[in-house]
């Protein structure tokens, strides 16, 4: 049966992904399984052959290609089938996935295939991400908090939307320190459109304020767009408590990768600068270390608070001067809540 994103992607239907590898390495949905038709360079010669032979040609190539494969096919579509049930994608829904899902039929299961295939599950995603909703974005130095804050709303029952997280990166010089390899930036996209078509859009959705890059991956034009004219949480965090917190995230981490960061920003930094952390760094200061940083990415933060619409940024301070880390976070997410329901 042809089928719709929507109804494409039902949880419990098990999902192949039958595009080469190489592919499906570059980009999948969330959740497919990898069962490939043709490997890379099987793929590359029949493409060739259809381009500069024809296309008679191409089919006969790919059925030597495939007919060896066509026990393989069955056999482990039935081990990855669930109540009998499979949905199968490839390119554009074409003859990779429709050959698959034919074979597969006449060994008894029942087969879904996507519209469109992977191409139409990309186009609703970034048609879906460009549909308004309640967005809230919570920004703030670098130090202050605010992933940890973002977490503690999802504690409380708020819809989050975790961009580093989906990203493997905390959005610096030193964010991929510590951190699992990042994703493509196709495979982002994919993974931010799998939790982005979850939330409710009729209710706050809070989201860390990133630029454009975060590492490797960049955010989606359409939510980005969004963001920049979403109201604007800043978290003022007292400078002390920043410092202990980013010694407690990268403090335990290699010294040869906090130097390696460094190095990244060094221009931007100037050689003195440069130098002074680093020395600072070999000799395991590593208060003297993030205080220096923090003056450079302090210096960054405001200029570009400085050219943010004013009419979106609310301020979100402590009631106390003195705070543990803890009932630092926990102060800022139960003020956040309060404001949010209150005045917007």
């Amino acid at each position: 049966m042809i089928t719709g994103v929507e109804s494409f992607l039902t949880d419990d239907i098990p999902m192949i992904d039958v595009r080469s590898p190489g592919e499906y390495l570059q980009g999948h949905i969330p959740g497919a399984v990898s069962l490939p038709l043709f490997t890379d360079d099987e793929r590359c010669q029949v493409g060739t052959t259809y381009k500069k032979v024809g296309a008679k040609e191409a089919f006969q190539m790919g059925l030597d290609f495939v007919g060896p494969k066509m026990s393989h096919f069955v056999s482990e579509g039935e081990k990855l089938s669930h109540n009998s049930q499979l949905n199968i994608y490839c390119w554009r829904g074409g003859k990779r996935s429709q050959s698959v899902g034919w074979l597969l039929q006449q060994a008894g299961l029942q087969i879904n295939i996507l519209q469109g295939g992977y191409r139409s599950y990309r186009q609703q995603a970034m048609q879906q991400l460009s549909e308004p909703a309640n967005i809230v974005v919570i920004g703030g130095h670098t130090g202050s908090g605010k992933t940890e804050v973002l977490k503690q709303l999802q504690q409380h029952g708020e819809q989050i939307l975790d961009l580093e997280g989906l990203a493997n990166h905390r959005g610096s010089a030193f964010g991929g320190i510590g951190q699992q390899k990042q994703p493509t930036n196709e495979q982002f996209c994919n993974q931010l459109w799998e939790r982005w078509r979850r939330l409710d859009h009729t209710r706050t959705i809070w989201i860390e304020n990133e630029s454009l890059c975060i590492g490797r991956v960049t955010v989606p034009e359409p939510l980005l767009a969004q963001m920049k004219k979403a109201p604007l949480f800043i978290l003022s965090a007292p400078l002390e408590l920043r410092v202990q917190y980013l010694i407690e995230l990268y403090g335990t981490q290699p010294k040869e990768k906090i130097e390696a960061a460094v190095n990244k920003i060094s221009k931007k930094l100037g050689l003195a600068d440069t130098k002074q952390i680093l020395d600072n760094l070999n000799k395991g200061d590593l208060v003297l270390v993030v205080n220096r940083l923090l003056k450079y990415y302090d210096k960054r933060y405001q200029y570009g608070l400085s050219r943010t619409d004013q009419t979106r940024i609310h301020s979100i301070t402590s009631s106390h001067s003195i705070l543990t880390w803890d009932d630092w976070t926990s102060q800022m997410t139960d003020s956040l809540i309060k404001h949010q329901y209150k005045n917007l």
